[in-house]
Parts: structure tokens; C-alpha cells; sequence
């Protein structure tokens, strides 16, 4: 059990780089890094606009709060190099041998995923109440769709890193069951016993042990027989 625990197979085993990508949480993965891709890729580029003609300073199109580009910038960049790291411990998670580390792991997933639905979460409000509070003008419409970009694939994210966060809940919780079924099955201590079959298993089980045959000490010189004399 030392090596099969926290939803992955013994330490040490092949990976399937198929069976790998069509994973739930590797398809979970990847579409929170394209999410944030998106999301940081509209404010850098469409949604610095001039406020008119007149004026050659760019502003932040969501009420020209600069907070807003920048909070959405920072918390899509935090989640492309996060879902980069955790991709990487998906694929390796599997020659991970130690319990402790396995659990750590999953502990991390499951804090991280926690912690970024929550930065999607204040994102989408904040760029939501921005954009209801900004005054339509020229320069603002030709980066509309990038900020309604923006905003619907933060959204989106909370979703995406609700549903690994969940993921991750799960495998914690089915790493925990198996950690107790082997506390359960095999003595703690070195020297305590195994236990016996379970009656009705079909093996039948005796309380005393009987020595086997042939086991008797025979005499060497049996009455009778003498040894001869060279």
C-alpha cells in the first residue's frame, strides 16, 4: 500500500501518456491555463486604450482604473505559471513513493485550486463592476470585446478551478481511506502478527499448530544391529 495511494498506482510504474492526457484533471488543467492565457492576453493587449484622439496616454479600459488591468493581469499570470507547476507534479505524481510526500502534494493541489477559484472569483466581480461603471467613448469600444472577453473567462475559471480543487478533495479523501484500510490490515509494530482469515472465506483455520510427521528423534543404533568393525 506504501505505493498506491492518493488516486495514482504504485511508485514506480509506466505512465500512459494517452491514458494521462484524457485524466479529468489534466483536461482541467489545460483549459484553466488557456483561460488564463486569454484573460491576461485581452487586458495586455486591447484593453490599454486612448481616452480620445487628443490624448496619446493609454488607460486601463475598465473605468480607467489601473487596479483593475493590473489585478486581472497579475491573477492570470499567477494561474498560467501555477497550472504549469501542478501539470508537472500530475505527470511525475505517480513515481512519488512516500505517502507523506503523496499527501503534501495533494494538499498543495487542493489549497492552491482553493485559493485561485478565490482570486477568479474577486477578479470577475471586480472587472464586472468596473465595466458597468465605464463611460462608452471611442477609444473604449474598440476594446469592448476584449474587456467582455476578459471578464466572461474569468467566469469561467472559477468553475475550472472549483472543479480541481473538488479533484483534489477526492483524491485526499480516497488517499486517507487507503492510508487507514493498510493501518487496519498490518500490524503497526514490527513484530505484530498478521491476521487470520476471516471465517466464511472458504479457509479453514485451526487454534493449535501440530507439528509434521517424521519429526520424531529415531534412534542411530537400533536394538538388534551392530555396527561392524573394519
Amino acid at each position: 500500500m506504501e505505493g498506491a495511494s492518493f488516486g495514482a498506482g504504485r511508485a514506480g510504474g509506466a505512465i500512459d501518456p494517452v491514458d494521462f492526457l484524457k485524466q479529468p484533471q489534466t483536461i482541467l488543467r489545460v483549459t484553466t491555463w488557456i483561460f488564463s492565457i486569454v484573460v491576461f492576453g485581452c487586458i495586455v493587449n486591447e484593453c490599454y486604450v486612448n481616452k480620445d484622439s487628443q490624448t496619446p496616454m493609454l488607460h486601463c479600459i475598465f473605468n480607467e482604473n489601473e487596479s483593475a488591468c493590473s489585478y486581472g493581469i497579475a491573477v492570470g499570470i499567477i494561474a498560467f505559471f501555477g497550472c504549469i507547476f501542478f501539470f508537472v507534479v500530475d505527470l511525475y505524481f505517480q513515481q512519488i513513493s512516500s505517502v507523506k510526500d503523496r499527501k503534501r502534494a495533494v494538499l498543495l493541489d487542493l489549497g492552491f485550486s482553493g485559493f485561485l477559484s478565490f482570486l477568479w472569483f474577486v477578479a470577475f466581480c471586480f472587472l464586472a463592476n468596473q465595466w458597468q461603471r465605464t463611460t462608452m467613448s471611442i477609444g473604449v469600444s474598440q476594446g469592448a470585446d476584449a474587456a467582455r472577453a476578459a471578464i466572461t473567462f474569468s467566469f469561467f475559471s472559477i468553475i475550472a478551478w472549483v472543479a480541481l480543487a473538488v479533484k483534489a478533495l477526492q483524491r485526499y479523501r480516497l488517499g486517507t481511506d487507503m492510508s487507514l484500510f493498510a493501518t487496519d490490515q498490518f500490524g503497526a509494530e514490527p513484530g505484530a502478527p498478521y491476521p487470520g482469515y476471516p471465517s466464511g472465506s472458504g479457509v479453514e483455520s485451526t487454534d493449535t499448530y501440530q507439528s509434521p510427521p517424521f519429526t520424531e528423534t529415531s534412534d542411530t543404533n537400533p536394538k538388534g544391529y551392530q555396527v561392524p568393525a573394519y
